[in-house]
């Protein structure tokens, strides 16, 4: 089983993934103030440029490893990672 996994200092919320992925597997949001003392200092300048809108994997068990979401993605911000 695969599950996809977001970086955050990558992702600039662009909701490529949410409208590629067949599986309704990702929704937008905002990333929570204290995720965001997790970033590089590019992750916050990036974050704060796009509101802290990012995608997140809210349905990641509904996710079929069909990889949409990795080609749709113009930042490279989503890998399918194995369950362990």
């Amino acid at each position: 089983m695969f599950w996809p996994v977001i970086d955050r200092n990558q992702c600039e919320g662009k909701r490529d993934c949410v409208d590629e992925c067949p599986y309704e597997v990702f929704e937008m949001g905002v990333l929570l103030p204290a995720d965001r003392r997790e970033l590089s200092f590019v992750g916050k300048l990036k974050g704060m440029g796009h509101g802290w809108q990012q995608s997140f994997a809210v349905r990641a068990d509904a996710c079929h490893a069909c990889g949409q979401c990795v080609s749709a993605c113009p930042e490279h911000a989503i890998v399918l990672a194995r369950a362990e």
